[in-house]
Parts: C-alpha cells; structure tokens; sequence
C-alpha cells in the first residue's frame, strides 16, 4: 500500500470497455514525483491524501481479478499534512 495524494482527475473517452465508467484520478507519492494513474473506488476529489493498492490487490479493489488496473484507491485520509510524505 501506499499514501499518494490526488491531483487532479483524468478524462479519457476512448478506453476498453473493462474499464466501466470508473473515475480515472491523477496521483503523486510527494510533491514533485512521478505522476501515475488511479482507479477511483471510493470517490476521492482533487487535494485528498489517499492510500492506494496495487498488483492484483488493486484489480480486485476495483471490481474483479480480470479488471485492467494496477493501481487502485481503496480508502481516504481523514488527517493526513503530507509532510511526512
């Protein structure tokens, strides 16, 4: 598991039908890092601390072991600065 903090969210039209109408949302480990792409399974907004699975754990969290994600939000930081991030 990790703690990412959301950014913003991802619009894609065009994807495989697998996907559903599950949100999309742009996360970061810290500030600066690498950027990566989330399935949304708990209704996240921009500027939430979130904690994120990934592997087969996030297929599952997001619906099935056949779902094409590797990287899924599974919960929502109540308290969270992020300066430890």
């Amino acid at each position: 598991m990790k703690i990412m903090r959301v950014e913003k969210t991802l619009v894609s039209t065009n994807r495989i039908d697998g996907f559903g109408h599950r949100p999309l949302l742009v996360v970061q480990e810290k500030e600066g890092g690498s950027r990566s792409v989330a399935v949304d399974a708990v209704g996240c907004i921009p500027g939430d601390w979130v904690i994120c699975v990934g592997s087969s754990a996030a297929r599952e969290a997001a619906g099935s072991k056949e779902f094409p994600s590797d990287l899924t939000i599974v919960g929502i930081i109540d308290h969270w600065t992020g300066e430890n991030a």
